[in-house]
């Protein structure tokens, strides 16, 4: 649909163009400008990153990264073309890329956008102030990335590819930037493709709905919250990996052995496995990322997500570094309640959260 210009009691339609033809790139003029308002685009974000690229063997980098109120990492991307190109199938890697990254990770590369721009803040602070945390949640942080594809136009292709992706739980917004010619000046539309603005909330319900019942029919996970108290001090709503964790350290920190814990769970009926990633040495933050990185081969990437590998979540013992996994499932409560048996008092318990 054209835009009108109404004059003399007579509409008149303003002469579409193309971004090239006025020698607007992608990267020097429509990125710079969006990174400054991006609310254009979509609103109550915020952008952490530009050209990001930080992953190994590849040399495709997201043109801007944002995190929404959610805690939701957003991967957006520009083009200029009239078809949008093939920018669902780049992203779609870009989202799988990032979908890995922490709360901690992303304060660095927040940190790097912040001094590359000569902005003033905090990056933590920042962050922090954005999600409004009182501090960091990495339960929640980064479960889902969304994905917002902005261009001059869309081919049928690939809407029709969005739309079939959204329905089969992905979070792909559309928005059309279709520029005009008036006078001597370069005017630029900017409306949502998909969703649709004036079904955007029925869509979303729809999706919603449909994730629910895709959910119920193929997991059955439990997200029961703790209130775990240690000494009369109350750590409220822990899911059941943060409650397994808690244990471990408050036992660790009344003289129990990891590899004495270690022992203990792998001989629970649903735990023949070892509760620990075990290395040599007294390792520091660095290098037990560096050690992860060395794991991740035949399937295991990103393997540090599956541990609590955080900087001062792990443990040590006679020049050997404890990383506690972080995948527990079904058997966390039997984990704990043997944990406090075997190793604790009665100054330790547990019970769920009313919230």
């Amino acid at each position: 649909m054209p835009i009108f210009r109404l004059h003399n009691d007579q509409l008149t339609a303003l002469e579409t163009t193309r971004f090239d033809q006025h020698a607007v790139y992608e990267r020097n003029h429509l990125q710079q400008m969006l990174k400054k308002q991006i609310d254009v685009l979509y609103p109550d974000i915020l952008i952490v990153a530009e050209e990001f690229g930080d992953w190994d063997e590849s040399r495709r980098r997201i043109d801007l990264l944002a995190i929404d109120k959610e805690a939701r990492l957003i991967v957006i991307e520009l083009k200029r073309t009239e078809d949008g190109g093939h920018m669902e199938l780049q992203a779609i890697r870009y989202a799988a890329m990032v979908s890995t990254l922490t709360f901690e990770r992303l304060v660095g590369i927040f940190s790097d956008y912040i001094e590359a721009n000569g902005l003033e803040v905090e990056a933590r602070e920042k962050l922090l102030d954005f999600l409004q945390w009182s501090e960091p949640d990495e339960d929640s942080f980064a479960q889902d990335v969304r994905i917002i594809l902005a261009s001059a136009d869309f081919s049928k292709e690939l809407t029709t590819s969005v739309l079939w992706l959204n329905d089969n739980g992905l979070d792909i917004t559309c928005i059309r930037m279709q520029p005009y010619v008036y006078g001597n000046e370069l005017l630029i539309d900017i409306q949502s493709v998909i969703p649709v603005p004036e079904a955007s909330d029925y869509q979303i319900k729809i999706k919603e709905k449909r994730q629910r019942e895709r959910t119920a029919r193929t997991t059955t996970n439990d997200r029961t919250r703790f209130d775990l108290s240690v000494d009369g001090v109350v750590f409220p709503e822990l899911s059941k990996r943060w409650l397994v964790y808690r244990v471990v350290k408050t036992c660790i920190e009344r003289g129990v052995k990891p590899s004495q814990i270690n022992e203990v769970i792998s001989n629970l009926p649903n735990h023949s496995r070892n509760a620990f990633q075990v290395f040599n040495g007294i390792l520091s933050d660095e290098d037990i990322q560096a050690k992860f990185n060395e794991l991740d081969t035949g399937g295991q990437i990103h393997r540090s997500r599956r541990f609590f590998s955080q900087p001062g979540e792990f443990f040590h013992e006679d020049e050997k570094t404890y990383v506690l996994t972080n995948q527990w499932g079904t058997g966390a409560l039997e984990t704990v309640d043997t944990l406090i048996s075997t190793f604790c008092d009665a100054r330790i318990s547990y019970s769920k959260s009313l919230g």
